[in-house]
């Protein structure tokens, strides 16, 4: 996507062709920086601290996680090692797993000579597809915001929640990928952000791409959507996942139910943006089958923010002696689920839907 006129992914390859670069997610919307992973352990913080977070963009930086891993050294062993750490970083998201699983499968029948080479081209790989995945998704997208704009000759008003653009994947976004393609095809629109607390990744990140690429947008308390929906402001919701059950359950960032709760109650449409990695095809029930990451209590109970002098603060927000719970991720049932945009079509949040847009992933 563009920034102030350059073309930017949220990671590649560096040019020494031994390290990869990131943007520094944490850094936004303050500061725009990058950094350089030059080992496995830079790729796994990475991902723990939330540098690089949404699910698709894990799941890239831990194939290429996985490549500085190997490649100096390739047997058995180290692969086992290198996998395993990648996976403990963060339990919620499966493309994470996903991106560690192919990694292993392509490398496996080589020879421990042949495997950082191959590892490379197989992150690359991965890289590519999730852009070219992203797009899909936001050209099937589209066709559900111009069918709004259509029928009412008027703004299209979308809600979402959390980040699920350009930001949480390589390029594009899920949820974001159809907005962009409606500013594309000319179709006037406007995005009600939520602000995602604790981690704020509404606030710091969805706000900023918008910002940045000229979408009209508003920043909302996460309790208002619902106030919006009742009174007939919010034409859509699009959000993005974490996970997906093979069933249509929905895991994203918090709030995400409470969200969807609202707008069965009002009637909105509630659509879900994600690629085929992010389906989980073991899981039933998300409510009872997802490990939900449970995160410091400091993320609630402290604030970033920059000050006037320009200085970028942590504040706490509450007193000293009370603590805090951090579930990261909820558990948006099927039957709230409009549909899910996938980059093979929309289909419904069931597992006769998700089969017959996935019939080789479907289980019996």
């Amino acid at each position: 996507m563009l920034v102030d006129g350059k073309s930017w992914r949220t990671i590649w390859p560096g040019e020494d062709g031994k390290s990869v670069e990131i943007i520094d997610q944490t850094r936004l919307p303050f500061e725009l920086v990058t950094v350089r992973l030059e080992q496995l352990e830079d790729a796994a913080r990475a991902i723990t601290e939330m540098l690089v977070r949404g699910a698709p963009l894990i799941g890239a930086t831990a194939a290429y996680g996985f490549w500085l891993g190997i490649r100096d050294c390739a047997d058995d062993v180290r692969m086992q090692a290198a996998a395993k750490q990648l996976i403990a970083c963060r339990p919620t998201a499966v493309n994470l797993r996903w991106a560690v699983d192919r990694m292993q499968a392509v490398l496996a029948p080589l020879a421990p000579e042949q495997r950082a080479q191959a590892a490379r081209a197989e992150a690359d790989r991965i890289a590519e597809e999730d852009v070219a995945t992203n797009a899909a998704i936001g050209r099937h997208g589209l066709a559900l915001i111009r069918a709004v704009w259509e029928r009412k000759r008027e703004t299209v008003q979308i809600l979402t929640h959390c980040n699920a653009g350009w930001l949480a994947t390589v390029d594009w976004g899920t949820a974001l990928a159809p907005v962009y393609a409606a500013q594309e095809a000319g179709i006037p629109l406007h995005v009600f952000v939520d602000e995602t607390r604790p981690r704020n990744q509404g606030a710091s990140l969805t706000a900023w791409e918008l910002g940045k690429a000229g979408i009209p947008h508003h920043l909302l308390a996460d309790n208002a959507g619902g106030h919006l929906m009742q009174h007939g402001k919010i034409d859509l919701c699009i959000v993005g996942s974490d996970r997906t059950t093979a069933s249509g359950d929905v895991c994203n960032k918090i709030g995400t139910y409470l969200k969807a709760l609202a707008a069965k109650a009002n009637g909105v449409p509630f659509y879900v943006a994600l690629p085929g990695s992010t389906v989980d095809w073991t899981l039933s029930d998300g409510v009872a089958q997802i490990p939900i990451e449970e995160r410091s209590a400091d993320e609630v109970l402290t604030i970033q923010g920059q000050a006037e002098d320009g200085r970028v603060l942590r504040l706490r927000l509450a007193p000293e002696t009370t603590p805090a719970c951090n579930p990261a991720f909820d558990v948006t049932p099927a039957d709230l689920v409009t549909g899910i945009i996938t980059e093979r079509g929309v289909c419904p949040a069931s597992r006769a839907g998700l089969a017959a847009r996935f019939p080789e992933q479907a289980r019996p």
